[in-house]
């Protein structure tokens, strides 16, 4: 049956459509980092820098011809990634430890309070971000008033800990109920200890999950923004904390878009050797 104009010009539009309103921003901010005018019309072969670039990795600003205003603004940019890449790395390493372990002990648990548990665990992630960040707010404001602690580096790292976590158990259970459920007590029975049985049979087992989780727990850590404005404090700042002082001055030096660039690079990399990785182990299982 021949098919009509509309049934497959409208699906390729609309595709079309999708990718331009997804890509055209990192087009745009991929094009901005190689220049230093603030204006597309202005955009040409007598614009093209790497300034910004080499900005991110020397401290030397009067030989990239930049001024002064530039110079203090790319060194608080450099404090903040310097936080964004810190806190992003620990809060990741510690959630998907401790998302992998609950994970492991709500499997462990009967239908009835696993049910209960995951509801538990769901909450942080169905709930909006600016409640979220209200009530961790209203936390660390008691803990500050009992105890001292001031809100900056340690409690934007409770912070990300706390809403990657759920994301890790929901990674790590779909592995955990595809195992076979008697490979505990089967590396129990070969002598294994309760620790070694779960750290040589079931966390190999599951990896995959855990890999998932913790790619999902970077991903939600490097790029927030709402719950990170609530409990850092006036004088702590990751990249998106500080994209949104320095809009309330209205400047932005171009730095920052070079390193967005460069996360953007690396991520697609990433991606690329994954589909890569997934192929040729498939084809020596073949």
């Amino acid at each position: 049956m021949k098919r009509s104009f509309s049934s497959w010009f409208l699906p390729i539009l609309s595709t079309i459509l999708s990718f331009f309103i997804i890509y055209i921003p990192v087009i745009l901010i991929f094009v901005m980092s190689f220049t230093y005018t603030n204006s597309l019309s202005e955009i040409g072969a007598d614009h093209l820098t790497l300034r910004w670039y080499a900005s991110l990795f020397t401290n030397d600003y009067n030989s990239l011809e930049i001024a002064s205003r530039y110079a203090s603004n790319i060194d608080t940019l450099k404090d903040a990634i310097l936080n964004t890449l810190l806190i992003t790395t620990l809060s990741t390493a510690i959630s998907t430890v401790f998302g992998t372990i609950f994970a492991i002990g709500i499997n462990s648990f009967s239908k009835k309070i696993r049910s209960f548990l995951m509801m538990m665990n769901n909450i942080p992630v169905i709930n909006p971000d600016i409640v979220t960040g209200f009530l961790l707010l209203l936390i660390f404001v008691l803990l500050e008033t009992f105890t001292g602690l001031e809100r900056g580096f340690i409690t934007v790292l409770i912070a990300h800990i706390f809403f990657s976590i759920p994301y890790v158990v929901l990674s790590v259970l779909p592995r955990l109920k595809q195992i076979d459920p008697n490979t505990y007590e089967a590396a129990r029975d070969l002598g294994c200890t309760r620790f070694s049985a779960v750290t040589k049979a079931i966390v190999p087992a599951i990896m995959t999950g855990i890999i998932t989780g913790a790619l999902f727990a970077f991903t939600m850590s490097i790029d927030d923004f709402v719950i990170t404005m609530f409990v850092s404090g006036r004088e702590f700042f990751n990249v998106s904390t500080w994209i949104d002082n320095s809009m309330r001055r209205s400047y932005i030096p171009k730095t920052v878009y070079a390193f967005n660039v460069i996360v953007f690079s690396i991520a697609f990399l990433a991606l690329i050797i994954s589909k890569f990785t997934k192929k040729q182990s498939k084809g020596e299982l073949v």
